[in-house]
């Protein structure tokens, strides 16, 4: 089958890999235009870009598609039988989607109509969600509204974003290649999304890993993992940033001590008032160092008991 890739991040390499590896062509892989990173400011490729250039796939990297006759027009040319999109970054318009004979198809990593949108992972993380997953979904004009292809779910247990992010992407790569073949034979079977059970994941600053311990040390403990490595949970101490890395919630009940106040900090630990009960802290970082144990920050460093984490 013709295809042609639209993806952007590490997750959608995983999936052009797979698509690398198969038995379909791939006349081109569309990605976000490169981006100067860093202080540098040196232009760094996308890792779908990167991966293409390594396969000897041709790299498309329009500023935008919608309105673009130039792409339009060279998809068009192309014509490829099916386009496939993983987290490609832009919204796709009415006259892509229904260039290719089977039309375009997107890899997402959750189990729709749960989870529309950018940070799907992250949310199913912070939310408290018991499983996730991946759709392989027929593109519509709505934002991830399209009729459901096939899915596989994946219990999120203590997994972090890294982890979880790194499994659905090969689930993904399995499904898709699973999708190309039940379309070419004609023996798949669209299942229509219910719009009344749909959430919504919004994008992700850096902003929304700032932790609130007002709430309780089971919702902190999921930013912590959900924000793991990117954009990191973070609070401060005195005049410093601290990153919260790892962490367990406790039954300790903290009725009579201040949101964020330190109870103690040993090699066990930072031990903190959040929401009611205790959250110990194992894992931190500080502005210029690496991610340490607490055991080991506390070798050079002191933390004041009493001190409030804001």
């Amino acid at each position: 089958m013709k295809t042609v890739f639209m993806g952007t991040p590490d997750f959608a390499a995983v999936i052009l890999e797979a698509l690398a590896k198969s038995r379909h062509e791939i006349a081109y892989a569309v990605t976000q235009p490169d981006k100067a990173k860093n202080r540098g400011k040196k232009i760094q490729y996308t890792p779908v870009k990167e991966l293409a250039l390594e396969k000897g796939i041709e790299v498309l990297q329009p500023e935008k598609v919608r309105g673009n006759e130039d792409f339009i027009g060279q998809m068009r040319e192309c014509a490829p039988d099916i386009m496939i999109v993983a987290a490609y970054g832009q919204i796709l318009p009415k006259e892509i989607l229904e260039l290719p004979k089977y039309g375009c198809i997107n890899v997402h990593a959750s189990l729709l109509p749960k989870l529309r949108g950018a940070a799907p992972i992250q949310k199913a993380i912070i939310d408290g969600e018991k499983e996730t997953g991946v759709t392989i979904m027929q593109m519509a004009e709505g934002l991830d509204t399209g009729d459901m292809l096939l899915k596989e779910s994946v219990e999120i247990g203590d997994m972090n974003y890294s982890r979880l992010h790194d499994r659905l992407a090969q689930i993904g790569s399995g499904l898709m290649l699973r999708a190309l073949d039940l379309i070419g034979e004609g023996k798949i079977q669209p299942e229509k999304q219910d719009d009344s059970l749909s959430t919504y994941a919004h994008m992700i600053s850096k902003a929304d890993g700032k932790i609130d311990f007002s709430k309780s040390p089971e919702e902190i403990e999921r930013l912590i993992r959900g924000f793991d490595p990117w954009p990191g949970a973070f609070c401060s101490y005195g005049d410093e940033a601290m990153k919260l890395w790892k962490a367990r919630p406790l039954e300790e009940s903290t009725e009579e001590y201040a949101f964020g106040e330190i109870l103690s900090a040993d090699e066990r630990g930072i031990k903190i008032a959040c929401g009611g009960r205790a959250l110990l802290v194992t894992e931190i970082q500080v502005p210029g160092k690496k991610r340490v144990s607490v055991k080991e920050y506390l070798k050079g460093n002191k933390i004041e008991k009493g001190r409030i984490l804001e």
